[in-house]
This record gives structure tokens, sequence and C-alpha cells, in this order.
């Protein structure tokens, strides 16, 4: 017997496969028969469009936690919920598992769906999607993306994860397994961070494929999933137009011209104010004449009539006659005509 024992310790201390497909113990009354030695509580506030809605599921609430020894109250003044631990509380989890479950009421999430929390093998995770994107038209249409053309990507992303999903306001509620609000997670985010969701969707699905084949289970799977490749490089990754280098030279480059200089150069240094002011002005009203003309040329190119093609004609085509032969056919066919003549008057 204590060989068995070991053996079993032995398994259970060792490395696990997949930590996933573990099922969690269920924890019973008999585990904490003294239940809890101090009451816990957690309080939510939720938006006015909810408080309809809660007014009337609230005594379904309250039976639902009831079962779970949780006392639950709604404050509509305050626009709160509160749940809080009894004296017959045993499960010291189950104040966390009813909490979500109230938060998951306030950000519009059903009932039904809610008090699937309260489940062991079952978590939620609100995602706050508000900050990852400043600009507000950009967080609009990446909210939409997610949710796709009538709710199908929403749709195949609950299939695919088998969680529930609801986009609501600047948050994204997440109810599911706990590997299932993983992989929700890195789509929402991957998608407020412009990464299309149809990458992640098509990743998971050839990852579900993948699972079915024994002989790939165990084998890194990164050639056969989609690559996400981003276009759009920001300014500052931008490479540089990089100089070319010059040919080294020992000696300095030559001292740039200043303003005296160039004046000395065209002649201009040695004229006055007025000789200055005229030359100036005559350089302006020849800018001004060119323009002109290159303008007037552009305006009279639509009047400027179409280049004709020239059609050529078509060659005259040299017959070449034999002479001699025409002669003896025109020969040998008045032969049968007078052949045939004399035939019809005999």
């Amino acid at each position: 017997m204590a060989q068995k024992n070991s053996e079993e310790n032995k398994e259970s201390d060792g490395p696990i496969e997949n930590a996933w497909e573990m099922k969690i113990p269920t924890f019973k009354p008999e585990h904490n028969p003294h239940g809890l030695l101090e009451e816990s509580s957690f309080a939510t506030l939720f938006p006015q469009y909810r408080e309809q809605y809660l007014k009337q599921v609230w005594p379904l609430v309250q039976k639902t936690l009831t079962e779970h020894h949780i006392k639950a109250e709604l404050d509509l003044v305050e626009g709160s919920m509160t749940v809080k631990t009894t004296r017959k509380t045993w499960d010291p989890y189950i104040i966390i598992k009813a909490r979500d479950m109230i938060k998951l009421l306030s950000r519009s999430v059903p009932y039904e769906q809610a008090k699937r929390v309260l489940d062991d093998e079952v978590s939620c995770d609100i995602i706050k999607i508000g900050k990852i994107t400043r600009n507000r038209d950009k967080f609009v249409k990446r909210r939409q993306r997610l949710i796709g053309p009538n709710g199908c990507t929403l749709k195949s992303i609950e299939l695919l994860t088998n969680c529930y999903v609801l986009v609501q306001g600047q948050t994204v509620s997440a109810l599911g397994p706990y590997k299932g609000l993983q992989q929700v997670r890195k789509i929402v985010e991957d998608t407020m961070k412009n990464i299309h969701p149809i990458y992640n969707i098509k990743a998971l699905m050839i990852k579900r494929e993948l699972m079915k084949d024994p002989k790939l289970r165990n084998e890194n799977w990164e050639r056969f999933l989609p690559k996400f490749v981003n276009k759009n490089i920001s300014k500052r990754k931008q490479p540089k137009k990089k100089k070319e280098k010059k040919q080294y030279t020992p000696f300095p480059p030559p001292q740039t011209e200043s303003k005296v200089d160039k004046l000395l150069a065209s002649g201009e240094y040695f004229l006055n104010k007025e000789q200055r002011k005229t030359q100036s002005q005559k350089k302006k009203e020849d800018k001004h004449t060119e323009a002109a003309k290159k303008r007037e040329e552009r305006r009279q190119q639509a009047f400027m009539p179409p280049e004709e093609t020239v059609v050529e004609e078509p060659k005259k085509r040299k017959i070449s006659v034999d002479i001699d032969s025409l002669k003896e056919k025109i020969a040998k066919a008045q032969k049968k005509s007078l052949k045939n003549n004399k035939k019809q008057k005999l």
C-alpha cells in the first residue's frame, strides 16, 4: 500500500502534459465546516440605463446568490449593487464570483449569461479598450471591425473560443473557460492595435485542425500559422536617405561666397541705389513677361488642332500577263464555238 501511495504522489508531483485539460476539484461544505471568520463585501456602480432591467431581474439574482449563501443588495438612489458574505457561507472564493457577476450585470451582460460565472470552470474578463487608441474615429472603426458586419466576426470568435463576448461602450466583456478568455483578450487587444481580427481567427481555426492530428499535436505550429506584416511604417522608423561618401581630400572646402562677393562678381556693388532699383525692377518685369508667355502658350494649346495621321494609299499590284498563252486560249475557245455552231446547223 505504501508503494502505491508513493507512486501516486510521484505522478501528481511530476510535470503535467496539458494543464488546460485538468479538471478543477470540487470544493464541498465538508472541506470548510467552520465557515468564514470575517464578513467581506464588494460593491459596483451601474449606469442609469441599466436601472430598469436590474429592477426586473434582481429577485432572480438574489435567489441564485442565496443558494450560495451570499446576500445581494440593490441601491437605486446611489446606483450601486452590493454583495456580502453571511455566517453560512462556506466557500471563500464565491464572493469573488459574486463580484464578477454584478460587474457583468453593470456592463449590460444579460442575467442568463452572468449567472454562469458562479460555476467553477467558468470565469470572466472585462477588457478596457477606451485608452488603447486616443483618436475617437479610429477607436470607433476598430471597435466596429471587432463586431463585424451583422456581428459575424464576434460570433466566429465566440464559436472558436467557447466564450460569450459582448462589446459595450469602452469595454469588452468576455465569459467562458480560462483558455478561451486568454484568446479573446489577445484578439481584442490586437484589433484595437490595428491588427485585423481575421488573422487571429484563422490562426485559431488552424490550431483546432492541427489538434485533431496526433502526429502534429506535439510539433511546432509556427509554419502553419498566418504571419501578419505591418506595412504602415511610422515616420520615426523610416530609413533616412543615405548620403554618398565623397572622396577624401586633404584640402579644406572652398569658402562660401558672401552677398558682397556676389555683388562684386556681377558688378552691382558699384551701382547707386536708384540704379539697383531699376535693375531689380527690370528683372521682375522680365520674369513677368516670361511667365505671361508661358501662360499664353498653355492656353493656346487647347485650340491647337491635333496632328493628322497620313493614311497611305494601298499600292496597286502589278499584274504580269503572258500574252502568247492568252492568245492560244482565245483561239481554242473560238474553235470550240465554231464546232458547236456547225453541229447545231446539221
